[in-house]
């Protein structure tokens, strides 16, 4: 079937959130359960979190540990019952192919997604291809006030302008999310690392092995271009364990796993050495010590030293 909505992202992350905005778009009456169902949990099974979608504000409650979900206010998915669900945050490479396969099945395409430039966070845009209007919600006339219908109104109007104005493209331009620019130049890179560790970590390293993946090395890759475009910038990069197994053995683990994201921006990304530390914490500092063995424990940290 033709295409209904094409997805244009910045990062992964963010474009994986414009084709669950696009279902919305096209389903306007779709609950949390139909956005479940439709995007199941088992398309992005990356650990640290329970479920894809999450009301905004268990979202916001989850995030006081770990930030892991879109729940910022300009972030959250508005249903039409009024309701506001966040996605996950965390996606990798493999999760995300996924859920553009699933988002094939609503007719919904996604254009190769574009890197974020310094300054810039993350957006998306939907388009509309070959003629289609998204359907408008039904509401009951029982006790809808006027400014609402005023407001339908005038959206049956811009679509309407929108099919009959004279256009050169097939394509209808649905809206554009634009992000706030960040100004402060060191929240810039803040932000940014702060992206590139959750990417990091959610890479994952395989159980007692310091072994570099393919979606690390890109996360790192990442990394790279940010201490190159901030050249005061330095890092101590620290590897944390969960308490599982023996203490000694994962201190050594934790000092291999940092070391080796060091000597890949060193020797492969040509970061200075005296820029970067490499710091083993082992089980010392969980990040939750009620659950000592719990995988959110397992993790890289990128902390800036300037």
């Amino acid at each position: 079937m033709a295409g209904k909505i094409k997805v244009y992202g910045k990062a992964q992350n963010r474009t994986a959130l414009g084709i669950a905005h696009a279902y919305v778009v096209m389903f306007p009456h779709a609950t949390l359960d139909d956005l479940r169902k439709a995007f199941p949990n088992s398309i992005c099974p990356d650990k640290g979190v329970a479920e894809n979608f999450l009301p905004a504000d268990e979202a916001v409650k989850f995030n006081d540990k770990m930030s892991l979900y879109f729940a910022k206010p300009d972030e959250v998915i508005e249903l039409q019952d009024g309701s506001k669900v966040a996605l996950a945050q965390v996606w990798s490479k493999a999760s995300f192919d996924r859920m553009v396969e699933q988002g094939k099945l609503y007719d919904i395409e996604v254009a190769e997604f574009e890197k974020t430039m310094k300054g810039e966070k993350g957006g998306y845009r939907l388009e509309y291809l070959n003629g289609y209007v998204p359907p408008v919600p039904v509401v009951a006339k029982k006790g809808v006030p006027a400014w609402l219908w005023a407001l339908i109104a005038v959206l049956v109007i811009g679509i309407l302008a929108a099919i009959f104005w004279p256009r050169n493209k097939e394509v209808i331009e649905h809206e554009v999310i634009v992000e706030k620019e960040v100004i402060v130049r060191d929240t810039v890179y803040v932000q940014q690392i702060e992206d590139i560790e959750r990417t990091f970590n959610a890479a994952q390293f395989e159980q007692g092995k310091a072994d570099l993946n393919d979606d690390a090395k890109l996360a790192l890759h990442d990394l790279a271009k940010v201490m190159k475009q901030n050249p005061e910038l330095r890092l101590r990069i620290e590897g944390h364990t969960s308490a599982e197994g023996d203490a000694t053995v994962n201190q050594h683990l934790s000092e291999a796993r940092a070391q080796a994201a060091v000597d890949f921006l060193v020797n492969k990304e040509g970061i200075d050495a005296s820029r970067l530390e490499a710091v083993g914490k082992g089980s010392s500092e969980l990040k939750d010590p009620e659950n000592p063995t719990s995988d959110v424990n397992r993790r890289t940290e990128f902390e800036i030293l300037n």
